[in-house]
């Protein structure tokens, strides 16, 4: 099978499809590999790296595009619309429910496209979402500590504190992979972490992680109304499988947080669980509303992706090369790919997406 690998096009996006090590082993398979110039240059694979994996290399988005089967990390761009066609397989993150314009776009081609996002074990894990996962929830706060800095705007607060001053307090909304990452480098740092799920046996598993060094709490609109005031940095890590993230943090409440304080939203790529969140870039991060610090990047893996894609191939090279070998019978054979797909022949298939846009369902 032809695979391209365009150059991802959202703001300092550096992260690459395939990189060279998984170029190697589906040309070793004998498919071949369309990589776009530079493509993995910002996550450290130069286009002689890729060459000598057996990759062409292609000096246009078109032409990485125009094959039997694109592999991507991030959804395509208004941009890229153009590229899309049917009979095609996508095969990225999309993230459909934050965004009807992509949704009808990847309809109206005919594509048929695979969210790795949606695709699900029989238990309910996320195999190619996790490694992602792991990375943005241990950046949320690495990024949160250098917003709370006095001169990023903040409130001037060591999260870790130091003898005779109290740390940081860091409160998240959610105890999945994000969650967890997120706590576990908070509690490194030494910061006061308090988890809020609904989900009682999830609490009970995180104790047998962070023992004491965390509280653990189930979720109530009371309960958050009495924690996020008192957060110096809020970590939104809320996640419902191929649906819009509820929101948890309304308006009013953010209001009463102290100024300077810090949001950062990791479902921001589903919506986001903040009422005054909106969608930030790498370049523009951060903004302030109601004296708070907002920080919405959709893509924050993409800050460190050289280790970010060897992160995502692990997970999803496996699935590639299934789709390289068999194309769409591949999901007859893996209920977990199949569960991945979201759009098929003109048609809206995750049936999340589809209580999400009832508008485009036939």
């Amino acid at each position: 099978m032809e695979i391209g690998v365009p150059k991802e096009t959202k703001d300092q996006e550096f992260r690459v499809g395939l990189s060279p090590d998984s170029v190697r082993l589906l040309c070793d398979k004998n498919h071949t590999v369309f990589v776009e110039k530079n493509a993995g240059t910002g996550a450290g694979f130069t286009d002689e790296d890729y060459e000598k994996a057996g990759a062409k290399i292609v000096s246009d988005a078109a032409t990485a595009w125009n094959r039997e089967l694109v592999v991507k990390v991030k959804e395509p761009l208004p941009e890229e619309y153009q590229y899309l066609q049917k009979e095609q397989l996508l095969f990225t993150y999309l993230h459909l429910a934050a965004s009807h314009s992509l949704t009808k776009a990847l309809l109206d081609s005919g594509v048929s496209a695979i969210a790795y996002e949606t695709v699900e074990l029989p238990d309910g894990r996320l195999p190619l979402l996790t490694p992602m996962s792991i990375i943005a929830g241990r950046l949320s706060v690495q990024f949160g500590a250098r917003y709370l800095e006095r001169q990023q705007g903040g409130r001037g607060v060591l999260l870790g504190g130091i003898p005779g001053v109290r740390s940081g307090k860091v409160v998240i909304l959610g105890g999945g992979v994000v969650g967890t990452e997120a706590a576990r480098i908070a509690v490194g740092m030494g910061a006061t972490v308090q988890i809020i799920d609904i989900n009682v046996e999830r609490l009970a598993y995180l104790e047998t992680i962070f023992g004491s060094r965390v509280e653990l709490l189930y979720s109530s609109p009371l309960l958050i109304e009495q924690l996020v005031p008192e957060a110096d940095l809020l970590v939104g890590a809320v996640l419902v499988v191929g649906r819009r993230a509820p929101i948890l943090v309304p308006r009013s409440l953010v209001k009463q947080m102290r100024p300077g304080a810090v949001i950062i939203d990791v479902a921001v790529d589903q919506g986001g669980c903040v009422e005054t969140l909106r969608t930030t870039s790498h370049t523009n991060p951060t903004y302030v509303e109601e004296e708070v610090i907002h920080f919405g990047v959709p893509n924050m893996p993409g800050a460190v992706p050289w280790t970010a894609t060897q992160a995502l191939n692990n997970s999803t090279l496996p699935y590639v090369l299934k789709l390289a070998n068999l194309g769409l019978k591949a999901l007859e054979r893996d209920a977990a790919l199949a569960g991945g797909l979201n759009v098929k022949n003109h048609l809206l298939i995750h049936p999340a997406v589809q209580e999400v846009f009832p508008d485009l369902v036939e």
